[in-house]
């Protein structure tokens, strides 16, 4: 039992070395089955003649002609990606099978004397019509076998571009050389001819041969089936045996419906390469398309994120480092008095300590945000975070005369969570405030932060103020990156702090403070209700 070779994967994406798909062969049943049903419908009209139709003669070369050339360009585009000798016979088939229908045009009967030309033999037309009918299934059937071959290494070697214009000047030549020999050596040609319309016993041997090419090729291709090219390449055979079969068997002669029917049938022969050809192109056009836009799509999101990170590290490490700064300030001034203060002094020194590993917390629950698997949580008391941040911010505070209040639960239950991410999302709300408050004159300055329990498994926590309040245009965006309303603001701070809350199973929100003002809320689950959800015990 014979192993069928794998498909070379190296243009996985080329006509002549994608593997077959059902739709593929269902799609060339499907023109098999219509070529055929066509062929039937034809038969009762196949012997009726159709006087004074030659006219119509050059309009079909013309067309035969574009399409086996525009296939044979695309085919000899694949040779040069692919390298293929194989590619490279069927294209120089496409290529011969459309130079020849030229002078078989030109010397059909009736057709030179239209257009002012000489008349040439009897057996011209014939003897041309006989070397493009046995050429290409030829070249077909060379394509098939060459398949299998290994590619010569100094043929891969040699430039592609010098390949191909070798190959089209050599397919002109031939052709050129062909049609020279026929059209002088009209008494050595075989008798084909026994008129204009009647052929001789000699022809019998020419549709004979064509069809045992044809069926040699089919043969070769069905035994080494491997690509979508293989597949149409057997629908193109089969439509030749059926314009062979109407031209030499079942049609009364030349200029025939049969004979007609015949080189309509030539027409989609050669066309159906060239159609899957584009076809295939548009495809993968398409694809490519797609794999673009994703591809820029997936590289603006790792902008974005990336950009997110920094000015994120930028926007939060930015608060510790000012409180640093104006420790050492304070600190050098208790040191420049007369008599130094050295308590002052270390008590700056222990804060410009604790903003150092504050900074150093917030780098790394920024870093856990970004980081794939499970972040460090443990229990939180989330009143502890808001006094912590309240202490700290109340110097700020009575700088700006802003009236700091709390209102905390006592009650509140625990959450679970990352309490540097969670105590970075209340100081930003409050620097917020703060901020927004900066800039009110006409009545008080007051900021509330407040803690309750929204329901039994969530804790609540609101942080207001009576500051100017929110475009209602911004609202809606306002948790965005680079999203702000300050002058100098990076828009990163409440992307930061949606981030962690979403990410700790809450959410996040905004609404007015009447009569001035905004607060914003956030909701956490608590601590049993997390357990629940999860069904792992609180650390």
């Amino acid at each position: 039992m014979s192993v069928r070779p794998k498909v070379r994967e190296d243009h996985p994406f080329l006509l002549s070395t994608a593997p077959v798909s059902r739709a593929q062969s269902r799609a060339a049943s499907g023109v098999l089955g219509l070529l055929g049903a066509a062929m039937l419908v034809t038969v009762p009209f196949a012997q009726v003649p159709i006087d004074n139709s030659q006219v119509l003669v050059p309009a079909y070369a013309i067309a035969v002609f574009i399409v086996d050339l525009i296939t044979a360009a695309l085919l000899l585009a694949m040779y040069s990606v692919q390298r293929s000798r194989a590619v490279l016979a069927l294209a120089i088939g496409y290529l011969f099978s459309g130079a020849m229908v030229l002078p078989w045009a030109l010397t059909f009967p009736g057709v030179a004397q239209s257009l002012g030309l000489p008349e040439a033999g009897l057996q011209t037309t014939a003897a041309i019509a006989t070397l493009r009918r046995l050429g290409f299934p030829l070249l077909v059937l060379a394509y098939a076998l060459m398949k299998e071959t290994d590619p010569d290494p100094q043929h891969a070697l040699e430039s592609e571009r010098r390949v191909i214009a070798g190959t089209v000047a050599a397919v002109i030549a031939i052709v050129g050389g062909l049609t020279w020999l026929v059209l002088t050596s009209e008494d050595a040609l075989p008798r084909f001819m026994q008129d204009e319309n009647r052929v001789t016993a000699h022809w019998r041997y020419v549709p004979v041969s064509a069809m045992a090419l044809c069926g040699a090729g089919l043969f070769a291709l069905w035994v080494r089936r491997r690509c979508v090219l293989d597949i149409w390449l057997m629908v193109v055979l089969c439509t030749l045996l059926i314009e062979i079969i109407l031209l030499a068997y079942l049609s009364s002669g030349r200029l025939s419906i049969g004979w007609w029917a015949g080189r309509l049938f030539g027409v989609v022969s050669a066309s159906i390469v060239l159609v899957v050809l584009l076809a295939e192109t548009m495809t993968l056009y398409a694809r490519l398309a797609r794999s673009i836009l994703a591809e820029r799509r997936a590289r603006e999101t790792r902008l974005t994120a990336l950009g997110a990170l920094s000015a994120t590290i930028a926007h939060e490490i930015n608060q510790p480092l000012a409180s640093m700064v104006t420790n050492a300030n304070a600190g050098l001034r208790w040191l420049g008095r007369p008599d130094p203060d050295l308590a002052e002094v270390r008590a700056a020194l222990e804060r410009i300590v604790d903003d150092g590993h504050r900074s150093a917390s917030v780098i790394e629950g920024i870093r856990a945000m970004f980081k794939k698997g499970t972040q460090e949580r443990v229990c939180v008391n989330v009143n502890d975070l808001v006094t912590d941040i309240i202490r700290r911010d109340l110097s700020e505070a009575k700088l700006g005369r802003i009236t700091m209040q709390t209102d905390l639960d006592p009650h509140l239950p625990a959450v679970t969570g990352n309490p540097v991410q969670l105590q970075q999302v209340i100081s930003n709300l409050v620097a917020n405030a703060i901020d927004a408050l900066s800039n009110v004159t006409d009545r008080e300055r007051l900021l509330r932060v407040r803690s309750s329990q929204s329901d039994a498994d969530h804790v609540l926590v609101s942080v207001e103020d009576s500051g100017t309040g929110l475009d209602p245009a911004l609202r809606e965006r306002i948790f965005e990156p680079f999203q702000t309303t300050k002058t100098d603001g990076m828009g990163m701070g409440l992307m930061f702090c949606r981030s962690v809350i979403e990410a700790h199973g809450g959410r996040i929100w905004v609404m007015d403070n009447a009569p001035n003002g905004a607060i914003f809320r956030f909701t956490l689950p608590s601590a049993e209700e997390l357990m629940s959800l999860t069904g792992e015990a609180t650390p």
